[in-house]
């Protein structure tokens, strides 16, 4: 009798680890971070209320190769608003890009640009200068946002709020 009651809670048990490891890798499997669907123009909205961009210009696909050299194949949205003047280094560039692993290609594509006009302010216009060095870039899932701007706090805060 023990050696038919040692089989029998030998098979409970086995059933028992293996329902229980199903249900730790199906746990596992759905607690995936859910990503945010939220478009471009949404965030501007967003930032729109909490910062004043007026004064920047909104900008097309070709000005985003030439001033970043990202090819509008990498993304799926973009809004862009640069100052109407070469003089000035406010920017605004958020993206939504359609492929997480190309994050890293086009953030190097931001941080060049971020280079070239800190060296074209550096000597000359030492205050548009200051604001190149207190840029924001950074992700949130497939979004990136760099901005240039006396408001860049208020700006990422709308944009970490609207992606939380």
């Amino acid at each position: 009798m023990t050696k038919l009651f040692k089989e029998k809670y030998k098979k409970i048990f086995i059933i028992a680890v293996l329902v229980f490891s199903i249900s730790i890798i199906s746990t596992g499997c759905s607690s995936k971070k859910e990503v945010k669907e939220i478009s471009v123009n949404k965030i501007v909205e967003e930032i729109k209320n909490e910062s004043d961009i007026s004064s920047l210009k909104e900008r097309n696909n070709e000005k985003l190769e030439k001033l970043y050299d990202i090819n509008s194949d990498e993304i799926e949205e973009f809004a862009l608003y640069t100052a109407s003047s070469n003089l000035k280094a406010d920017e605004l560039l958020i993206l939504k890009v359609k492929d997480e692993k190309d994050l890293p290609n086009i953030e190097d594509k931001i941080n060049k640009r971020i280079e070239n006009q800190s060296d074209s302010f550096k000597d000359y216009l030492p205050d548009e200068y200051y604001l190149m060095e207190k840029h924001v870039l950074k992700t949130n899932n497939n979004y990136i946002l760099f901005a240039v701007s006396k408001d860049v706090d208020k700006i990422e805060n709308a944009f970490d709020s609207i992606l939380k």
